[in-house]
């Protein structure tokens, strides 16, 4: 996550969706008074300890807001970028089973086990995007909600919007896979959509 008193703005930070990209070329138009919280690549913590004591900087918007100040909150330009689950989840097996190559040999399988018997609920790549964008009462708090399918279009509506110069993005971290329908059979694409139900009503996507 990235807080701008210089731009106003709160970039929350949904995990495997780009975020190290704009990451990175937000860091270009911070000021000194800019705060952000990142646990990959570059270690930096928020002032606020409750916050700062947690190993990643993917902190939903709720989150944040009592640290910032309602004024502040209600002011200030929200946004985040978003993905089809579908291909999200896909993301998600290639990027954790890395190390042992298990996804590239038996991905299918893989994700049977993730998603029916591991179900890693608390991990914070897991969680419904939703979950990061939402207030208490289930309502959006961001502003602005970009997609990874129209990634650098949507950082050119948002740069425009919050007043900096738009750039190219780079590719950081990215996980390597074939297109994400290649890999579903019928019993992968219920559970997905069971489990991502909100996600796919409210960013209005589809398999």
């Amino acid at each position: 996550m990235i807080i701008s008193h210089l731009h106003r703005y709160v970039f929350a930070a949904i995990p495997k969706t780009g975020t190290h990209s704009v990451r990175q070329a937000l860091r270009e138009h911070m000021g000194p008074d800019d705060l952000e919280q990142v646990g990959l690549f570059v270690n930096k913590r928020f002032p606020w300890p409750e916050l700062a004591a947690i190993s990643h900087g993917h902190l939903g918007l709720a989150q944040v807001r009592p640290y910032l100040g309602e004024e502040a909150f209600a002011s200030y330009f929200k946004f985040a970028f978003v993905r089809n689950p579908f291909d999200r989840f896909v993301s998600y097996c290639a990027f954790m089973t890395r190390a042992d190559g298990s996804f590239e040999r038996q991905p299918r399988e893989v994700m049977h086990h993730v998603l029916f018997r591991l179900r890693p609920m608390q991990h914070v790549l897991f969680q419904p995007q939703h979950s990061f964008l939402v207030g208490e009462d289930g309502r959006l708090l961001a502003d602005m909600v970009g997609r990874v399918e129209d990634m650098q279009g949507s950082y050119d509506a948002i740069c425009a919007r919050i007043g900096i110069p738009a750039a190219p993005l780079g590719q950081v971290n990215a996980s390597r896979h074939a297109r994400y329908r290649d890999y579903y059979d019928p019993t992968l694409v219920d559970g997905v959509a069971e489990l991502y139900r909100r996600d796919l009503e409210l960013f209005d996507y589809a398999f």
